[in-house]
């Protein structure tokens, strides 16, 4: 396995301040962004920064079949928080080609999934980098709906991979994943180099 890193500072501000460093770059960008309730205040303060946001376009890492507009649509939700700058969002299809990913920022679920790579329908480390539909089995209570999401080789290929994690719940299954454990989330660290930024709130 590729052992991850973990970040020295692992709370909100120093995730704010590595996106945006990526996104001063010079040249276009494409940033793979989870959905979730972590993301959001961070992405929301990334929103608010005066950066070259006509550089960037966003894609949700995966999403929940759903209208732009229902509350469980993570493309909707970027638009909404980036709806003000000028970055450019785009949603996924089944398929679709993937532009190069400067970045893939995945959060980790408590059963250790990863987008929506769940445990039990994970489409495996072989399956190619593109965009598929898979319907998480069971279906989460919380958002019971068909997903389209990456794969661990598109997130595998991206220049730059970060994991942000919050809470000891998701500190248990993270080391359990670095310690072999047979988790989408372990695959993902047996594929490519990771940061983690975790902190416990």
């Amino acid at each position: 396995m590729i052992r991850p890193v973990w970040a020295a500072d692992g709370g909100d501000a120093a995730v704010v301040a590595r996106v945006a460093e990526l996104v001063r770059r010079p040249g276009m960008k494409t940033l793979s962004v989870p959905g979730g309730t972590t993301p959001g205040p961070i992405l929301t303060t990334l929103a608010a920064l005066p950066l070259p946001w006509h550089t960037v376009t966003l894609l949700p890492g995966d999403e929940r079949v759903v209208p732009e507009t229902h509350r469980a649509s993570n493309v909707g939700f970027l638009r909404h928080v980036f709806g003000a700058t000028a970055a450019k969002v785009v949603p996924l299809a089944a398929g679709m080609v993937l532009p190069h990913l400067d970045l893939a920022w995945v959060g980790v679920g408590d059963d250790g999934h990863i987008a929506s790579l769940f445990p039990a329908n994970e489409p495996g480390p072989a399956a190619p980098a593109g965009v598929v539909a898979v319907t998480p089995d069971p279906l989460p209570a919380t958002a019971p709906f068909t997903r389209l999401t990456l794969t661990l080789a598109a997130l595998a290929a991206a220049e730059r991979i970060i994991v942000v994690a919050r809470g000891a719940a998701k500190r248990q299954v993270l080391d359990a994943a670095i310690a072999g454990a047979d988790l989408p989330v372990a695959r993902l660290f047996g594929m490519a180099p990771v940061t983690i930024y975790w902190s416990a709130a």
